[in-house]
């Protein structure tokens, strides 16, 4: 699922942090993240920062020093303010700082600062976002709160009452407010004084393809079948050949998705090469995923290109996958077994002394006489048997980028 390329108008965003990638640190990637999903909808994306450099040709990263937490004028200042006192240069910086910040949201309809109006990491820098929203009401203020310096004990001995410190307190005027849990959300309502849902949640999330190291040619096959939304997604590597039992899987599929609507299967392999029946046999195939009206679930990946598929990308779809789902009438091994061994999958297959011998105990079996709804159930119990299924399930619903800036972020920018 990529973002929606017309959800809005192009908005011209500035992002704000002390630094940005290639720093390494936990907002600095969050914020990649943020610009590239921005970009990728279409939005004209900056970032202002004190360190970093360009990481995406479409997202212009502006420097300036005193934007970041460790420039020495900052962090003299920072003792002094840490020790309750307000040094003569606070007012000096805060204008410094400020024509910084009219020049980088020039032309900028959204401004995004990421952490800095509630930690006390750089309070110049807060107080000149303080001042340059009491001058830009048209601004739209988006403050995101990924930790809570008021909110943290081991902050406190360095925070006083007063200017600038209760900046890091108090609601910021017809600014939106954004935290990354339901226990930051909490706290951040209890320290601003707002009502709980007044606080948007937008949690963090997890790149896909870039974690699991997914190949390009992967990467468009997921595109394409849209197997990101696969819940659960099954595996069948197998050549398109009659004793692959594929008519099984797909009529198990079809029973399989009254609980699961978005359950969808991928058949890796081509036709076999050997008998021009299994020609026929795919048209038989298509003809029965069409009348199961499985056409956007049940994946040929022979009908997507005639070339062999690298194992390399074989491996890919291991790891995205669910469950190997293996009806074979007959094996004279079962390599797919062994692969989904490796590879930490639950294997639901046919009772066969080939399969059998290869997994023992650690797989679950059905007869071939067995009908498709009682092997769609026997998918499903395994499956529920499964934390990990659990938890990946989770993972897909909520915690992938594409998901959490489609239906968390890209709301806040219309």
């Amino acid at each position: 699922m990529l973002p929606d390329q017309n959800e809005t108008s192009m908005t011209s965003i500035t992002l704000i942090h002390y630094a940005a990638p290639p720093i390494v640190g936990g907002v600095e990637t969050i914020l990649g993240h943020h610009a590239r999903l921005m970009a990728d909808a279409g939005h004209e994306v900056r970032i202002l920062c004190g360190r970093g450099e360009q990481f995406d040709a479409r997202v212009p990263v502006l420097v300036h020093p005193l934007i970041d937490s460790i420039h020495p004028d900052i962090l003299a200042c920072k003792a002094e303010l840490d020790d309750g006192r307000r040094p003569p240069q606070f007012d000096q910086l805060v204008a410094s700082i400020s024509d910084v910040l009219a020049s980088a949201v020039a032309g900028a309809r959204v401004l995004i600062p990421h952490n800095v109006c509630s930690l006390h990491k750089n309070l110049p820098l807060t107080a000149a976002i303080w001042k340059l929203r009491e001058q830009n009401h048209a601004l739209r203020v988006i403050l995101w709160h990924h930790d809570l310096a008021w909110a943290m004990p081991r902050y406190l001995p360095e925070l006083h009452p007063g200017h600038p410190w209760d900046l890091l307190r108090r609601a910021m005027p017809g600014a939106i407010q954004v935290a990354v849990s339901d226990q930051r959300q909490e706290e951040l309502a209890e320290l601003l004084g707002l009502p709980r849902e007044s606080i948007a949640v937008v949690p963090n999330g997890i790149e896909t393809a870039q974690f699991l190291k997914l190949e390009q040619e992967t990467r468009t096959i997921v595109q394409q079948l849209q197997l990101l939304d696969a819940l659960p997604l099954l595996l069948l590597p197998v050549r398109v050949t009659p004793r692959k039992n594929i008519e099984l899987a797909l009529r198990t599929l079809a029973e399989l998705r009254r609980r699961y609507p978005k359950a969808q299967l991928v058949v890796t392999g081509p036709l076999g090469p050997h008998n021009p029946a299994n020609l026929v046999y795919m048209e038989q195939l298509r003809s029965l995923r069409s009348s199961l009206g499985l056409e956007n679930a049940a994946h040929f990946l022979a009908e997507l290109t005639p070339a062999y598929i690298p194992d390399e990308v074989i491996s890919d779809l291991y790891a995205l996958a669910d469950a190997l789902f293996l009806p074979s009438t007959e094996e004279g091994f079962g390599i797919p077994v062994l692969e989904a061994g490796l590879s930490r999958l639950p294997v639901i297959c046919s009772d066969i002394p080939s399969l059998r011998n290869l997994a023992g105990p650690h797989a679950t079996y059905f007869r071939l006489e067995a009908q498709p709804h009682a092997v769609a159930e026997m998918i499903h119990e395994r499956l529920q048997r499964s934390p990990a299924f659990g938890l990946h399930s989770t993972v897909k619903t909520s915690f992938t980028w594409e998901r959490v800036y489609s239906e968390k972020i890209a709301p806040l920018l219309r």
